[in-house]
């Protein structure tokens, strides 16, 4: 079994939409090959970011299946596989071709609100429906419901494949406490882009982010910073990328970041319904910002 793999810095992919609300497999290309260039790695794909409920299975298999062909194994792919029917989960695992997957990032069970005992039960069943790794991942602000670290600890426990959790509560001392209680091969990771210095500094060993789809090759030097404990490095990096954090989610996930590969000429800034664009007012704040963190990137 993979372990200890999944470190460093992620990326949770978007996909990119052409203006006739196609998946753009060519922009996606790009997407991968700038990645394999930058140093990333690892892939999240079909998570939160992808606005993945969107899309139809034909095209989840479509993306999938592009990415871990242009991949071609030279990084590990996570692959987002979540629900809140445990039974409908569990059957499409075992009924899709997961050939080139490297591990599975499954999210807490949404809108229905289960138990800490239900998430538990949940993840069970999902950990025994498959071989491969499971990182959980636990987002309340959209999920509706926080996986307490005594679950979490519980499952890291009791499940031999559960091997991480991508933790997005923005709770250091809850993060803290599944550090501290969990096996040693069982790993944090950041959820939160603007926490990945304070989660990595308190035992974290990296990160699946958004920004990352902007600026792969300096997020990652950021990451490898955190990871060889050089905090000095790491925090002045940090800084320059502050006021993108905020910018990024000001209008929500993933309209920030398309606008900002937008202006980056990287992808289209389309996006599905019921997501929209970023306001005209946060795309302008992102292009200015954009400028000015460049500026401060090459002026170092």
């Amino acid at each position: 079994m993979m372990r200890n793999r999944l470190k460093g810095m992620g990326v949770a992919m978007v996909t990119p939409f052409t203006i006739t609300g196609d998946v753009d497999y060519v922009a996606l290309d790009r997407m991968v090959d700038e990645h394999l260039a930058s140093g990333t790695d690892f892939l999240c794909v079909l998570g939160t970011t992808a606005e993945t409920p969107t899309l139809t299975k034909e095209e989840k298999r479509n993306i999938r299946k592009r990415i871990i062909e242009k991949v071609a194994g030279r990084l590990p792919i996570l692959l987002g596989m979540g629900g809140n029917c445990t039974h409908s989960l569990v059957e499409e695992i075992k009924g899709e071709d997961l050939t080139g997957v490297d591990a599975i990032l499954s999210v807490v069970p949404y809108y229905n609100k289960p138990s800490q005992e239900g998430i538990y039960q949940h993840y069970k069943a999902v950990a025994s429906a498959t071989s491969l790794p499971i990182v959980i991942y636990n987002v309340p602000g959209r999920t509706g419901v926080n996986m307490l670290p005594e679950t979490v600890i519980r499952l890291a426990n009791d499940c031999e494949n559960i091997v991480a959790v991508k933790e997005a509560s923005g709770n250091l001392h809850q993060i803290k406490t599944i550090i501290d209680n969990t096996p040693a091969d069982f790993d944090v990771l950041s959820g939160d882009d603007g926490l990945i210095c304070d989660i990595m500094k308190i035992g974290g060993v990296g990160a699946i982010t958004v920004f990352g789809n902007a600026y792969p090759k300096e997020l990652t030097e950021m990451v490898r910073h955190l990871s060889n404990a050089d905090y000095e490095k790491a925090d002045e990096l940090n800084a320059i990328f502050a006021e993108m954090y905020t910018l990024l989610f000001a209008d929500g996930n993933p309209a920030g970041v398309k606008s900002l590969m937008a202006h980056q000429k990287k992808i289209d800034n389309n996006l599905r319904l019921p997501l929209v664009p970023a306001r005209a007012e946060i795309d302008e704040a992102m292009a200015l910002a954009m400028a000015t963190l460049d500026k401060k990137l090459a002026a170092r």
